[in-house]
Order: structure tokens, then C-alpha cells, then sequence
């Protein structure tokens, strides 16, 4: 089962895809602040992030995370902005999806993501 960190703070959301996602076989764990997600991100196989959280900035959580864990970050946030997706996707995000999003959507980038992950670990096992 994979281990997902979702770093939301509006409350409402968080509840309804955490509900949603352990409905899909993922078990989750949530953050609302980003010092909550410095304690939760270790050993997560896959972290939904949002950009605007009240005690920082999820770019730049991204980039710590980047250099510590080895694991897909997707962010998930309003900002939908040219500028705001192409500095996430440079900061080393894995996928950029805006809000609102599509459930389904969602649930499949999260798969693919997880599937290349698992695929990248098992090729560097092997060599």
C-alpha cells in the first residue's frame, strides 16, 4: 500500500481526498502546516503539496524535501498561473495539478507517478 503525504490546509479538502484516496487502497497521512510535513515525509512513497500554506511556501518545501527524500512530489494547489506551474516543475515537482481538479484525474497521475517511482527504485536495486 502506498504511503501518501498530503499537505493541505484547508480542512475540508484535506478530509474529502483523504476519504477519497484510502478509499483507493492508500493509506494517508495529513499535514496542514509545512512543519507538519517536515515530520510526516519520511518513508512516503508520494507527496501532494500545496503551494500556499500558513507558515510557508510549498516551493520551497519542495526543494528541502528534493534534497533529503527520494520520492515524487505533486503539487496540488490554485495556482494556476503559467509562471506558478513552470517554477513548480522546475523546482523538481513531478506533476502540477490545479485546483479544482478532477477526482478520477487525480487518482490516476497519483498511480503513474507511484508506478515510476517503484520502477526507478527497482532499476537502481539492480544495478
Amino acid at each position: 500500500m502506498d504511503q501518501i503525504l498530503l499537505v493541505e490546509d484547508d480542512t475540508a479538502m484535506a478530509e474529502s481526498l483523504v476519504y477519497a484516496l484510502e478509499a483507493e487502497q492508500f493509506a494517508v497521512r495529513h499535514a496542514r502546516t509545512l512543519d507538519q510535513a517536515e515530520e510526516n515525509c519520511q518513508g512516503v512513497d508520494l507527496i501532494l503539496l500545496d503551494v500556499s500554506l500558513p507558515d510557508g511556501c510549498g516551493y520551497d518545501f519542495c526543494k528541502r524535501i528534493r534534497q533529503k527524500e527520494n520520492c515524487p512530489v505533486v503539487f496540488l494547489t490554485a495556482r494556476d498561473d503559467e509562471a506558478d506551474i513552470v517554477q513548480g516543475l522546475e523546482l523538481g515537482a513531478d506533476d502540477y495539478i490545479t485546483k479544482p481538479f478532477r477526482l478520477r484525474e487525480l487518482i490516476a497521475r497519483i498511480r503513474v507517478r507511484s508506478e515510476e517511482h517503484t520502477s526507478e527504485l527497482q532499476s537502481q536495486s539492480v544495478i
